[in-house]
């Protein structure tokens, strides 16, 4: 059966991205075939739809890195037709095709079920950024960060990671203060949670001292480079940052000196090859830890058409929030 999907084609060392129809024998192949409901706009997505970075390999190609949606047909006992999952990561949409389209064929270890109280538009609300926060929080909690330690900081606030980030730690009591430097979108952070609002600028210049006043309890950083070792510079004693962006720079100019004098601890977070069990404990976690009617704040839905428009102004930080791309619209 034919189906719809963003088609990437490379022409003169040129990416570009249209709509077009293929058949279902086109599909890679996969232990589980999925008809999508939902997918959704990610920054890395934009660097794909752009040629960027080189994450992708061979051409044509079928983009994007979440999708949810119901089993069609499947040759695995982990899921039967028409059973709900949902997908992040795997390098689905990089090495293998993708979500952005109305089908897609995958390895049934790569899909989770769609955790109860979600809906598949919900969980795409969430998507990668979602799933990226949620392991950003866990690991906080993991390493002693709670609300009674003191403020808690966001960078990059008013993105995908950093929108369900603030949710959820306010959800949970924290404190919060949130990094942007859109300041339009003060009041939209603030309704998310954050009760401080931290100019861009105020962390983004090159550190000029190793170590600052302590300020932080903990932070999830979306950006890296300059933010970054200012906010480790500025960790109580015995804090920790989650780490999960490059948004600013893939650099990191700072010191030892936070990790040695006041035992920082900077976090690590990858969603994309992260194991079964911490990936479903995160689903979990966001159905029951994420306030509905907040994510649906943060969640402007478009056609499928509309993408390859859309993917430039994510790499600029144009669009706030969560970007839900209904495939079958």
């Amino acid at each position: 059966m034919a189906f719809k999907a963003i088609w990437l084609e490379e022409e003169g060392g040129k990416v570009r991205a249209s709509v077009k129809t293929l058949e279902e024998s086109a599909l890679p192949p996969g232990d589980v075939t999925v008809r999508i409901d939902f997918s959704t706009l990610n920054y890395k997505d934009g660097l794909i739809l752009g040629g960027l970075g080189r994450l992708v390999r061979q051409y044509p190609h079928v983009p994007g890195i979440d999708f949810a949606g119901t089993v069609e047909s499947s040759s695995s006992a982990k899921f039967a037709p028409g059973a709900k999952v949902v997908l992040t990561g795997w390098r689905v949409g990089e090495l293998h095709w993708g979500g952005l389209a109305q089908k897609a064929r995958v390895k049934a270890e790569w899909l989770v079920p769609l955790p109860a109280g979600l809906t598949t538009r919900q969980a795409m609300a969430l998507g990668t950024a979602g799933f990226t926060a949620m392991l950003s929080v866990l690991a906080l909690e993991a390493h002693g960060v709670d609300p009674a330690k003191g403020e808690v900081l966001v960078t990059g606030a008013a993105g995908g990671v950093g929108s369900v980030a603030l949710a959820i730690l306010a959800k949970l009591g924290y404190e919060l203060a949130a990094s942007t430097g859109r300041p339009k979108e003060a009041d939209y952070l603030k309704s998310l949670g954050a009760a401080a609002i931290v100019a861009r600028e105020e962390l983004a210049a090159k550190p000029t001292r190793p170590i600052l006043s302590e300020r932080w309890a903990g932070a999830v950083d979306t950006v890296g480079s300059n933010t970054l070792a200012n906010v480790l510079a500025q960790i109580k004693y015995r804090g920790s940052v989650a780490a999960c962006g490059l948004a600013g720079g893939n650099d990191l100019p700072a010191s030892v000196l936070p990790f040695i004098l006041r035992g920082v601890n900077l976090l690590g977070i990858d969603s994309v090859m992260c194991p079964e069990a911490p990936r479903r404990e995160a689903w979990t976690r966001l159905a029951r830890d994420l306030p509905l009617e907040k994510l649906e704040a943060m969640v402007t839905q478009v056609p499928l058409a509309d993408v390859p428009t859309l993917a430039p102004r994510i790499l600029k930080g144009e669009l706030r929030g969560r970007t839900v791309v209904d495939v079958n619209a």
